[in-house]
């Protein structure tokens, strides 16, 4: 249920993002999904960088990164360092523009050790018990 006194935050991964946007594209959605992303306060984008991305993906991540640049919060994970993320977005036009607007004032968080999925999957039946 929308709260208006809450803020608005968005989750998604960044290929099931990008497949959102190829679909609005293609059934005339996509000015109305690009207004609600820009719009909200934060949007979490998740497995950054799993894969590299295509022409038509840069320009819909450029499109909504420039439209929240410096007006609301977006967050992104990633396994993928952050100086591998230029080779992932491709060609060079885009990555600049992107990353010169996620990372200029950006907050970055770095965690060291294992994965916690890693760590609970170790764990006997016996260990999950409270």
């Amino acid at each position: 249920m929308f709260n208006p006194g809450l803020p608005s935050v968005y989750y998604f991964r960044l290929k099931e993002l990008l497949k959102k946007l190829f679909m609005a594209q293609a059934d005339g959605s996509y000015r109305k999904l690009i207004s609600k992303l820009k719009g909200c306060d934060l949007l979490i984008l998740d497995d950054w960088g799993l894969e590299p991305l295509n022409a038509q993906q840069r320009s819909d991540l450029l499109e909504i990164i420039d439209a929240r640049y410096e007006f609301k919060s977006t967050m992104i994970t990633s396994q993928l360092p952050v100086a591998s993320w230029y080779e992932m977005i491709g060609e060079s036009t885009h990555a600049d523009a992107i990353l010169d607007r996620l990372v200029h004032s950006a907050i970055k968080i770095e965690l060291k050790g294992e994965s916690m999925r890693k760590r609970l999957n170790k764990l006997t039946d016996a260990d999950h018990v409270s």
